[in-house]
């Protein structure tokens, strides 16, 4: 009888003790998974909103991120926390269970983007100003490693490759090169040269094996395979713009947002009112598709049967959607002046855009392209919802 009561007791305190715990995380705000949560960069006011699709609604402001004209971000492991790049240099961390900066540095003087490591201990900014890569530890922010370029080139297409590895381009010198961690905070430097004419932007493939590096001073990619380095860079889809008037580029495309549908891939061309389709297995053209203008972002709904578009300026007040089995346009879509950005929901029921001149996020059913909510925002840009946190390269 007395063993009994001492366990009643027990019980009894370890019941008070889980509630006065479960009431002190509610009063922070911490009760609630971050699988349905994101941030929308609002890029003139150094601000991020926080924000849930599953409600489709704004849970809070976090500002004093600096300047957020060009920004991007990536997430921590468990979601909770965001790194948000901004191009003053700016490195940050945001707590959107909170809905706090935790901490800021400026680590450069105009950076470009950003990567996490496969164990999500390291944070690593690529750098127009002072060139380079610097790497971070991804609690404290405190600089582990700081790699310059050759004669400060500025570093472009930063990406995480499985094994602690980032790989990067390098702007002024035309060359790739894996930065790795594995064996600890002193990476080893592979450096795969004349690769091209200024690689301005790059991508990994979703399964971590190819790194493709666009070429802006010249019509071509160049494509690494990561399983098999000794082979060297090799260059794909060479002089795609042979015998064509070359158009101004009011804007660079975003490799990051290339697509992958089936046996399909969909790449922006340069300065071009086309995409360009491969056979994902050969790298290949296969096709063209003529679009409404230079496109930014070519996006694959989850699920891969279409492919989302958006536009550079003049014409950037337009998305169209691509079938992949017909290869044609299907829709047709004005939401409004400057759409910058997309962001598919985890599953691809819904996609949000970002509609910078009229400061709103615009939210969209996939099915029947039916508008189903917006949100207020300040000249909203990047949206990043947190299953990126899942996924390699981004």
């Amino acid at each position: 009888m007395k063993l009994f009561k001492h366990l009643k007791k027990i019980s009894t305190a370890g019941l008070f003790g889980s509630a006065l715990l479960l009431s002190a995380c509610a009063s922070d705000g911490l009760i609630r998974g971050t699988g349905d949560m994101g941030i929308v960069i609002e890029r003139a006011t150094g601000s991020v909103l926080v924000v849930d699709n599953t409600k489709d609604e704004t849970i809070t402001r976090v500002n004093g991120l600096g300047d957020l004209s060009h920004a991007s971000a990536v997430y921590s492991r468990d979601a909770r926390y965001a790194y948000v790049f901004g191009r003053d240099g700016g490195l940050s961390k945001v707590d959107i269970l909170k809905g706090e900066l935790v901490k800021r540095v400026i680590q450069g003087g105009n950076s470009i983007g950003g990567a996490i490591s496969q164990d999500g201990k390291l944070v690593a900014v690529s750098n127009y100003e002072p060139g380079g890569v610097r790497v971070f530890d991804a609690k404290t922010l405190e600089m582990v490693a700081d790699i310059p370029a050759n004669d400060g080139s500025k570093t472009v297409g930063l990406a995480d490759a499985p094994g602690n590895v980032f790989m990067v381009s390098l702007w002024d010198d035309g060359e790739i090169w894996k930065l790795d961690f594995s064996k600890g905070l002193t990476p080893a430097i592979t450096k795969f040269k004349d690769i091209g004419t200024n690689p301005y932007d790059a991508l990994i493939s979703p399964d971590g094996r190819y790194y493709v590096a666009g070429l802006f001073g010249e019509d071509g990619l160049a494509k690494l395979d990561l399983w098999n380095e000794a082979k060297g860079v090799t260059r794909i889809l060479d002089h795609y713009g042979k015998g064509e008037q070359k158009l101004p580029v009011y804007k660079m495309p975003h490799l990051e947002g290339w697509a992958v549908a089936g046996d399909l891939m969909f790449l922006p061309a340069v300065g071009r009112h086309e995409l360009l389709v491969l056979d994902k297995n050969t790298w290949k053209e296969v096709g063209r598709i003529p679009v409404h203008g230079q496109p930014i972002f070519a996006m694959a709904q989850p699920g891969g049967k279409y492919i989302w578009v958006n536009f550079s300026v003049p014409k950037n007040d337009t998305i169209q959607v691509i079938d992949v089995q017909q290869l044609k346009i299907i829709k047709t879509m004005k939401p409004g002046k400057g759409v910058l950005h997309m962001e598919f929901t985890p599953r691809g029921e819904k996609v949000w855009m970002s509609v910078r001149d009229e400061n709103r996020v615009d939210i969209y059913r996939t099915d029947s392209f039916e508008k189903v909510g917006s949100i207020e925002a300040t000249k909203p840009s990047g949206i990043f919802f947190t299953d990126r946190a899942h996924k390699i390269g981004l």
